[in-house]
């Protein structure tokens, strides 16, 4: 079950809209802010992951969305993303498949009985969702709540504060010949 009431507003908004909750301002001052900073790569996940970690990651830390302590969520979201990545090119030649099969039935003379790729024909001769769809279709709802959770999607957005607590840099800017090697 999620929070009650209304989503907390972060210290700064609250306090140009006025302290109308009489809150004590050591509180509102004192806000957990962790260090700006892309999580340490893990090289267990898989390539579509990595891709989509790569990308993302460097937007998460422009933004100030992102710090060492994002690690786990970040990895979940980028698996979530390859999950759905997967399912979704497993779909399509599903469905590629299925429609050489019709066509290839129709030459024939004969009727296509097989499902279209989204759909699939049971042992039974029932028709049931493809297990890629079902894959395709929670992962899609994962990456959902993870978009949701870094405030990347256009609704959650308007509800994530950045960090301005960011280490320097120790290298010229543009030297990113390491990162790139991963």
């Amino acid at each position: 079950m999620g929070q009650r009431g209304p989503k907390p507003l972060p210290s700064n908004v609250h306090m140009l809209r006025g302290n109308a909750s009489k809150k004590a301002l050591g509180s509102l001052v004192d806000e957990f802010r962790p260090e700006v900073e892309i999580p340490g790569f893990p090289s267990w996940i898989w390539p579509e992951a990595k891709k989509e970690w790569k990308r993302i990651s460097v937007e998460l830390e422009r933004y100030g969305l992102v710090s060492k302590l994002d690690r786990a969520a970040l990895v979940l979201y980028c698996q979530a993303w390859a999950k759905m990545v997967w399912a979704e090119q497993m779909l399509t030649r599903a469905m590629q498949a299925a429609e050489r099969a019709r066509k290839e039935a129709e030459a024939a003379g004969q009727e296509y009985t097989g499902g279209d790729g989204l759909m699939v024909k049971t042992a039974g001769g029932n028709f049931t969702y493809s297990h890629h769809w079902v894959v395709g279709k929670h992962a899609a709802a994962e990456v959902k709540r993870y978009l949701d959770l870094f405030g990347l999607s256009p609704s959650s957005r308007t509800r994530v504060t950045t960090s301005d607590n960011r280490q320097g840099s120790l290298f010229e800017e543009g030297s990113q010949d390491e990162w790139n090697a991963l």
